[in-house]
């Protein structure tokens, strides 16, 4: 479906270096005394679904703001489909598309007039205009919702149709903001398969998210970033294999909390866990299990719950940043955010 545009003879000098489509290099933002981006290097390869992943706070939608021009860098240099975000800023904009997570659509237009609006401003022919917009309704689900005002559509709606708006004029880099925010699990798996799809027809896709189930899903690669700085980065599966042995969760009384610690170090790594639990590198797999019980036991440990999981995106956050994301379980992640976990440092605001 992406038909790349060809580029205009002015392109910045490094512009052109590379035939990656996002670079970037040192890149930070202040926002007055605050550090929000604290020197991000970055390479997402033509084709590929990228994922950024952390916590809010952690400086993802800045990053994106700068690489899609609506914030200047403070230090650093990006350049995407091979122009500099600052200097030719006019050609990343023809080239991308974006669909951010605050996006304001219009409540009073309907799903067809805001879609043919957005061919318009990016001077469609008139005589495609129709077809792409039906097209693109077509594709995302709305086609049904089409002469409906916005403001009457749900919210999984509402990011369907800002999807198919970022893709009004075939880009050939696809932005997506936490894209599923807020929305409900079927909702969410609609939204995946057409990131999907998009992706195979040749679409180059950075995402942000806090969901770890969605990265690893989605994301060909995927960078961890906390306090502005990316703390790990590779594939899902080679970040997993990273941690080693799988971890097992228990949980007991808060009495005896200290006790099963300790019983718990003989057998591993202790690792970071959510609040009311903990948690080891399990060296001995499923085989130890038995034996960690026993040794609970001997020490007069009630366990109320145990879990033995293998290594997840989870667990690589924890280790790389010393906390778990909020609402995220061991195995993945989870639609209602729980409880803060327990920290070994703070997250910045």
């Amino acid at each position: 479906m992406n038909t790349k545009q060809p580029g205009p003879t002015d392109r910045s000098s490094d512009g052109g270096s590379s035939t990656a489509p996002i670079i970037a290099k040192g890149l930070v933002r202040h926002f007055g005394s605050v550090k929000a981006v604290d020197g991000v290097d970055l390479e997402v390869h033509e084709g590929e679904i990228f994922g950024f992943l952390g916590p809010n706070g952690a400086g993802k939608s800045t990053v994106i703001r700068m690489l899609t021009t609506l914030l200047k860098p403070t230090a650093g240099s990006a350049q995407v489909a091979g122009f500099d975000v600052v200097t030719h800023a006019n050609d990343v904009r023809r080239r991308i598309g974006v669909a951010l997570q605050d996006a304001a659509i219009d409540p009073l237009m309907t799903g067809n007039e805001l879609l043919h609006l957005q061919a318009v401003l990016y001077g469609l022919p008139v005589s495609q205009v129709r077809a792409r917009a039906d097209e693109l309704l077509e594709r995302v689900g709305l086609v049904g919702a089409a002469d409906r005002r916005v403001g009457t559509y749900s919210g999984g709606m509402r990011r369907r149709l800002d999807l198919a708006l970022s893709l009004i004029h075939q880009p050939t880099v696809l932005f997506l903001d936490e894209p599923t925010t807020g929305l409900d699990p079927m909702s969410r798996i609609a939204l995946w398969e057409e990131v999907r799809r998009l992706n195979q027809e040749g679409t180059t896709v950075l995402l942000t998210t806090q969901y770890l189930e969605e990265a690893d899903q989605l994301a060909d690669r995927v960078a961890i970033i906390d306090h502005g700085k990316i703390v790990k980065e590779g594939t899902p599966t080679a970040l997993k294999a990273s941690v080693g042995a799988p971890t097992l969760l228990i949980s007991v009384a808060a009495a005896q909390a200290l006790t099963a610690r300790d019983v718990l170090a003989k057998f591993g790594e202790l690792r970071t866990t959510s609040e009311g639990s903990l948690g080891v590198g399990l060296e001995g797999g499923a085989g130890a299990v038995t034996d960690v019980i026993r040794a609970l036991d001997d020490a007069g440990v009630k366990v109320q719950h145990l879990e033995l999981n293998e290594p997840s995106l989870d667990d690589v956050f924890a280790e790389s940043t010393g906390y778990r994301l909020e609402g995220a379980a061991s195995t993945g992640m989870t639609d209602a955010a729980g409880p803060a976990p327990a920290r070994k440092r703070g997250r910045r605001k």
